[in-house]
């Protein structure tokens, strides 16, 4: 699906939302309408004519992206040259912006640099984001992007698994893991690797740390890798020598929650359903306090997109959307255990990208 047929879908939002013009600031938004991949730039959109403005740094790059829409190189900033641009078009009376992505400090500088009977009118909060909404349904380019992503990180994992023994500094094992990333390929890491082992893996968000790994005990890794601007998201626990009854017992109770997660994703579910068929696994193990956050999270462009998948959200599950798995059990003063996969909404149901072993292995 091309950038034109992106736009061609938001001016239909735009449109619906009784708005003439759209300021676009996020740059996951504006690469995906147009593009573009550099770090500063704004789009101005209208019913009629689209704008992308940036700095001469990228004269030669936004030339060779950016095919859907004008190019304007300005030597101050973007947003304020695409605003002064969208207030000058004919039949142009407001336009949207997207206030969750909009500072204060954003939104006064903007008002000072519009005209002063435009000041008070000409800029709309808009209700709900409009690119976001397109951007949570996939296309057939970007679900084979994310499924390649997906399979390298699942690659990663098995490479990891002759990697990891007792001793080592957790940094060593991120450090293994990212550098492996690399030589297939990966342009970056979706996010700073997690490794958290032994008691750190109690931990949710455990970075890695100077911390050895201990000769007993659960090792988390959380990762992922991004390809064609693509994220993708995986987490497996394994265990240094032999768990104990308690450790055994709470790895298959997340192991269960994680399995009835992902079969509960299908075409029509909510979010919340979703969560919660994970999370009365958990309850009915006793270990509903143990689960800290949520179910899962939207993955795109963005390694955290709509929808999020927790407990009461009402958001609707539609073929094309990519979503996380990831129930975790946290004992703090003890050990956690994480099991994460990448799921796509299919017509009839889900399909995992993220097939590594989910059993326990004992290393």
């Amino acid at each position: 699906m091309g950038h034109l047929f992106r736009i061609r879908q938001l001016r239909r939002k735009l449109t619906r939302a009784g708005l003439q013009g759209l300021l676009i600031t996020h740059l996951p938004d504006l690469r995906y309408l147009s593009g573009f991949t550099g770090s500063s730039a704004a789009l101005a959109v209208t019913r009629r004519a689209i704008r992308l403005f940036t700095d001469g740094r990228y004269t030669a790059q936004a030339a060779e992206e950016v095919k859907a829409a004008q190019v304007e190189i300005v030597s101050g900033g973007p947003a304020v040259a695409a605003l002064t641009w969208l207030a000058a078009q004919p039949g142009v009376d407001t336009a949207g912006f997207d206030p969750a992505r909009t500072t204060v400090a954003d939104l006064t500088r903007w008002k000072a640099a519009l005209p002063s009977r435009l000041r008070r009118a000409f800029l709309i909060p808009l209700a709900a984001p409009l690119v976001e909404a397109l951007r949570m349904v996939k296309d057939a380019d970007e679900l084979a992007l994310m499924s390649e992503a997906a399979l390298v990180g699942c690659t990663l994992f098995d490479h990891m698994l002759g990697f990891i023994r007792p001793g080592l500094r957790e940094l060593d094992v991120a450090a293994e893991l990212e550098y492996q990333a690399r030589k297939r390929g990966a342009e970056g890491m979706s996010f700073e690797t997690i490794v958290a082992s032994g008691t750190r893996s109690a931990l949710p968000h455990g970075r890695a740390t100077t911390a050895l790994l201990p000769r007993k005990g659960f090792v988390t890794l959380d990762f992922g890798i991004i390809l064609g601007g693509y994220c993708s998201d995986m987490t497996r626990t394994v265990y240094l020598g032999r768990p104990r009854t308690k450790e055994r017992a709470s790895y298959e109770a997340v192991l269960q929650a994680q399995q009835a997660g992902v079969e509960a994703v299908r075409p029509g579910a909510s979010c919340g359903e979703v969560d919660e068929a994970a999370r009365s696994v958990l309850r009915r193990a006793g270990l509903a306090e143990a689960f800290s956050h949520s179910t899962g999270h939207g993955v795109g462009l963005e390694i955290h997109e709509s929808p999020r998948v927790g407990a009461g959200q009402k958001a609707r599950l539609v073929p094309g959307m990519v979503i996380t798995i990831e129930p975790g059990v946290y004992l703090v003063g003890e050990f956690g255990i994480r099991i994460e996969d990448m799921v796509a909404v299919t017509a009839t149901g889900g399909q995992v990208l993220t097939p590594a072993p989910k059993a326990l292995i004992e290393l």
